[in-house]
């Protein structure tokens, strides 16, 4: 909770930029400012790494979405780091529901997107939401107050905006991923699947 209120998760944007259905998941107002209720955001930042950490575990592929240009580099190097995968740039429409005639029939779509911020602007409501709704691909999603929650799977009320809030997400979606992954390693040489490496 104090590493989450150090980072700013709190903070929201003006209430005049409120989205209604993020109502249920604020504290309150203050100075005209959304206040992001952080009891909630625990315990749904919990529940999201839970189910990132069980997809990683079984070997799924993690997609990273960000179109922050500030935040581009962050983004990437956490998904590279944790050997998964990131889409920083302008996303064309149809990338994940026409992705079979795009890219041919073996094409394998993410089993998981971790959206870190789910607006392609100020205004508008990035594409591959819908379009990961639509091809039934769980997803992940930062929502801030002036965020649409409805199509998210495992939303996560919290500030999308702040450099330092932008890296605790990333260091906890990486640490979580990394572990998840160490664990099948462990359990997999247990059973005898992929051979130890030899002591040096």
């Amino acid at each position: 909770m104090t590493k989450l209120f150090n980072a700013r998760v709190h903070l929201g944007h003006k209430k005049g930029c409120r989205h209604r259905l993020m109502e249920p998941y604020l504290y309150g107002c203050r100075l005209d400012q959304d206040i992001i209720d952080l009891d909630q955001t625990m315990e749904h930042l919990q529940l999201a790494l839970n189910f990132t950490a069980h997809v990683a575990y079984r070997g799924g592929i993690i997609l990273f979405i960000s179109r922050r240009r500030q935040f581009s580099h962050l983004v990437e190097s956490t998904a590279k780091d944790c050997g998964e995968y990131a889409h920083t740039r302008y996303w064309q429409g149809g990338l994940l529901t026409n992705a079979t005639s795009q890219y041919g029939p073996g094409v394998r779509l993410p089993d998981l997107i971790i959206f870190l911020s789910t607006l392609n602007n100020v205004f508008q409501q990035h594409v591959a939401i819908r379009d990961a709704a639509k091809m039934n691909i769980p997803t992940v999603g930062v929502v801030d107050s002036n965020c649409n929650p409805s199509l998210v799977t495992y939303p996560v009320p919290g500030n999308d905006d702040t450099p330092i809030a932008m890296e605790l997400y990333c260091h906890l979606f990486k640490m979580t991923i990394k572990r998840a992954k160490d664990k099948r390693r462990q359990m997999d040489m247990i059973h005898g699947l992929i051979p130890s490496s030899p002591s040096s």
